[in-house]
């Protein structure tokens, strides 16, 4: 697979700026409270990743 011009800009302007960017963590609703994502065992991370996301 070739890459386009416009992957090849993506990554050079975030390794440009990568002093400027800052971590985001994500946040998810378990058991009626919210947890950071990142915070999760290996098990419960995969679980996330296969959850469809939905926009109402």
């Amino acid at each position: 697979m070739q890459k386009t011009i416009e992957q090849i800009e993506t990554k050079s302007l975030l390794q440009l700026n990568e002093e400027k960017r800052t971590k985001c963590l994500v946040y998810t609703r378990v058991m009626g409270y919210h947890r950071p994502v990142e915070s999760f065992n290996i098990g419960k991370k995969g679980e996330h990743k296969q959850r469809t996301h939905f926009a109402e």
